[in-house]
């Protein structure tokens, strides 16, 4: 499919999600944190890599709290500059600092590019996700390259608003899926799913 086409389609998933009230998108992710800290792979999950959401992103930051706290080792992204991703750990809000491109990041040393291999499970964040559990990103391919190191094993999961689910997605050969979506409306969806008709618009 043409880049213009992911291209079209992130352009109307990140509108929708500007013009959802503020009040709405906390809600969601509270009630997101809820679903994933509620997983028994989250919940035996002695390292959990995770990211830190920034403006209309589902919010994370509660959630890595969270997962801090309860004793979880959780690694956050660092923006390398030739796009790939670096981890660092989480080691509470003060240690957070802001990155590129309007970022925050752990001030932590990084623990290389492999560290996310070793994650037990691992949450990513998404424009939308399809039935087959493509994910479309913001187009760098950052995440895709990172996910390329995870064990076909461990949970993948992005965390989406309730639309965000799509029948289909363009997809690109280096694209790497997700094996679930977290939504705050209907919880985690293992995929590759069968979607009800109540999900099927291919738009955002």
């Amino acid at each position: 499919m043409p880049s213009s086409d992911k291209a079209a389609l992130r352009r109307r998933a990140l509108a929708a999600r500007a013009a959802m009230p503020a009040p709405e998108r906390e809600a969601a992710g509270r009630l997101i944190r809820d679903h994933v800290l509620e997983m028994p792979e989250v919940a035996t999950a002695g390292t959990v890599a995770a990211y830190y959401s920034v403006g209309t992103e589902p919010d994370t930051r509660r959630l890595v709290y969270a997962l801090w706290k309860r004793g979880s080792y959780v690694i956050l992204p660092l923006l390398r500059p030739d796009g790939d991703l670096d981890w660092a750990s989480f080691e509470g809000p003060e240690s957070m600092e802001p990155g590129p491109r309007g970022l925050m990041q752990p001030a932590e040393p990084p623990r290389g590019i492999g560290a996310v291999a070793r994650a037990d499970a691992v949450l990513v964040p998404a424009v939308a996700v399809d039935r087959d559990g493509n994910r479309l990103g913001r187009g760098g391919g950052s995440y895709d390259r990172a996910l390329a190191r995870v064990g076909a094993r461990v949970p993948v999961m992005a965390l989406i608003y309730d639309t965000e689910l799509m029948v289909s997605l363009p997809v690109a050969p280096h694209d790497q899926p997700v094996r679930a979506v977290v939504r705050p409306g209907h919880g985690i969806t293992r995929l590759p799913a069968r979607l009800s008709l109540a999900v099927t618009s291919g738009e955002c």
